[in-house]
């Protein structure tokens, strides 16, 4: 039964209720970049509000948007860390990929850490700065209809278009001239234009006497065999992420429009398609269509360094190397579909080329951090880097360096000096630097190493290097039954058993973007192991400790807190393979103080129209 409020709980005449919320750190944007910032950060201690505009999380690879989670190129270079934690549990949870189960298994995972607070239908309307600082930041729930104001010590912008700017945060937008940064790709007269917004469709495909004639509506734009990109209107082989167009345009005042003139051009490209007199659309129908455009490029910070179209081209070889990039420079031409010519041009890259810390915190607000595609980049360097799977990887990064700035009561700019601990922290959490491996616990070095019914050299376990790359495989295979074990002379403290697992990087684990009949469902990586067996030795006698069951994480990080002269790993059913394969096994504290060994950079994949200055 319905109970009225008192009097001093209901809003003022005209005015909303507004409620006040204070934290550590202050996130704006929950897309892929967001979401891996809040749990990185979460992770090592940090308070957390999350803050999403949207209902649900993710941002362009939401169910709203669908757009695939890209990245580095080249079969051993995908992206791990947070990112390849959720999508691993996206295939444990969701066989059938399906975009709507996605969305909860990405707020599962930000739902789960007890350090985040998640608001979502909440935009950011309002800036309050001080001396060079963000005070707080005033939000409009559109659902709860209140305001919400955060204060807090540091603030992170993920949202993409940069919302945290009215900060008096420098800023850039548009393309540069080939003077501003010395790029032989910049334009010769610098302008504001920007890539563009794509609406995606997505397809089903249906018996052709099923087929029905498509009734487009009566805003949809007509299109025939003689519009310029005619041959390209198929209904295979893309999810359509050429319907773009907004780069003439300014992407965030002209958004209605753009959206409005998206919507007339898909549904007329599918007119086009289903309807056609050669029948390419007899088997397909349309399942869906989205209706919120996702966004390439606009707002981009100013930071303490900006990555440019050169750093690419060389393999960005920094030594304070917080996250690496591997597409292409994908360079949409700002008129889109209205453009006559290639729909992109991919200026070639090298995969992978790493990424500094400098790019992540701004220039002149002292507690502003960002990740996403709004770092501070050249037009050039952003067409490469905005790719969802590197904005994670920032994302993992920037709340990382967030966390450790709020430990050490410093400012962000200062983890520059803290970078040996900023790196191996994101090695610990399994985010790959190339050319770095970590130092290992004291207990893992000492230890005598044993395995039985494996194949492989059991030192690569401790050799640093947690995945397969070009010049080597760097795992240890286990049959079913098998296990590995860890003894030492004299008892040591173990404090915990951390365990890096094949995943299958090379497996991109995209959502689809069309629904045939006979489709492929998830599965978990066969090679990973699925049922684990803990063992200490004390004393000499082994004891049963812990089973890990259903295990779907390639990084796992299992607190034992026990003194032992022994450990033993079985590892008693993978998800189906012959043997489990695994990267790394190893107890003990971890090292962050020990400076990372350098090696030698992988040998890049180069993708692309052209090798740029070859």
């Amino acid at each position: 039964m319905f109970e009225p409020k008192p009097d001093a709980l209901l809003p003022q005449l005209g005015k909303p209720p507004t409620e006040t919320l204070s934290t550590e750190l202050c996130i704006v944007g929950g897309g892929m970049a967001g979401v891996c910032a809040a749990i990185a950060a979460a992770r090592e201690g940090a308070k957390v509000i999350l803050i999403q505009d949207r209902p649900v999380l993710g941002g362009n690879a939401s169910s709203e948007v669908r757009m695939w989670i890209c990245g580095a190129l080249g079969r051993f270079y995908k992206e791990s860390g947070i990112l390849e934690e959720i999508q691993l549990l996206n295939h444990y949870r969701n066989p059938g990929l399906k975009y709507t189960i996605w969305d909860t298994v990405v707020y599962e995972k930000i739902v789960a850490e007890k350090n985040i607070t998640l608001l979502l239908n909440c935009a950011v309307c309002e800036v309050h700065t001080e001396a060079k600082r963000i005070q707080s930041v005033k939000a409009w729930h559109l659902t709860r209809q209140c305001w919400i104001t955060v204060s807090a010590t540091q603030f992170m912008d993920c949202s993409g278009d940069s919302v945290l700017r009215f900060s008096g945060a420098q800023h850039r937008w548009g393309r540069e001239d080939k003077t501003a940064f010395g790029e032989a790709q910049g334009q010769h007269v610098a302008d504001r234009k920007t890539m563009g917004n794509s609406l995606l469709l997505q397809l089903r495909e249906i018996d052709p006497a099923d087929h029905q004639p498509f009734i487009p509506p009566a805003f949809a734009h007509k299109f025939d065999d003689s519009h310029h990109r005619a041959d390209a209107m198929q209904p295979l082989g893309h999810n359509f992420w050429w319907i773009e167009i907004g780069g003439e345009d300014d992407t965030l005042s002209d958004a209605d429009k753009i959206r409005d003139h998206l919507y007339a051009i898909a549904y007329g490209v599918w007119d086009f398609i289903k309807n056609h007199p050669d029948g390419r659309g007899r088997r397909w129908e349309l399942e869906w269509i989205g209706a919120l455009p996702g966004k390439r490029e606009n707002v981009r910070y100013v930071g303490g360094y900006t990555l440019k179209q050169q750093d690419i081209e060389s393999q960005g070889k920094f030594e304070d190397l917080i996250a690496y990039g591997g597409w292409t420079m994908d360079d949409h031409p700002p008129a889109a579909f209205n453009h006559r010519g290639k729909d992109t041009t991919h200026h070639a890259a090298p995969s992978p080329y790493g990424i500094p810390y400098g790019v992540l915190y701004s220039a002149n607000i002292e507690n502003l951090l960002f990740a996403g595609r709004n770092l501070s980049a050249t037009h050039m360097a952003i067409s490469s880097t905005r790719v969802m799977g590197t904005c994670a990887m920032l994302g993992q990064a920037a709340g990382t360096a967030a966390a450790m700035a709020l430990q050490k009561c410093i400012a962000p700019v200062a983890i520059a000096q803290h970078m040996t601990e900023l790196q191996n922290r994101l090695m610990d959490s399994d985010q790959w630097l190339p050319s770095r491996t970590r130092a290992l616990p004291a207990a893992t070095q000492t230890a005598k190493l044993f395995g039985k019914q494996i194949h492989g050299d059991l030192e690569v376990l401790r050799n640093g290097l947690e995945r397969r790359l070009p010049d080597g495989d760097n795992w240890v295979q286990v049959a079913d039954g098998g296990y590995l074990e860890l003894t030492w002379n004299q008892p040591v403290e173990i404090e915990r058993l951390r365990l890096v697992m094949q995943s299958d990087l090379h497996d991109t684990k995209r959502l689809p973007c069309n629904y045939p009949k006979k489709s492929d469902r998830a599965g978990m990586p066969k090679e990973m192991p699925k049922t684990l067996f803990i063992e200490i030795r004390q004393g000499g006698a082994w004891r049963e400790y812990q089973r890990l069951e259903n295990n779907h994480r390639r990084l796992v990080i299992h607190p034992i807190r026990e003194c032992a002269d022994g450990l033993r790993l079985t590892f008693e059913q993978s998800w189906g393979g012959e043997r489990s394969s695994i990267f790394a096994m190893e107890v003990g504290a971890p090292d962050y103080q020990t400076p990372p060994r350098q090696i030698a950079w992988p040998e890049p994949h180069w993708t692309g129209e052209r090798r740029l200055g070859a």
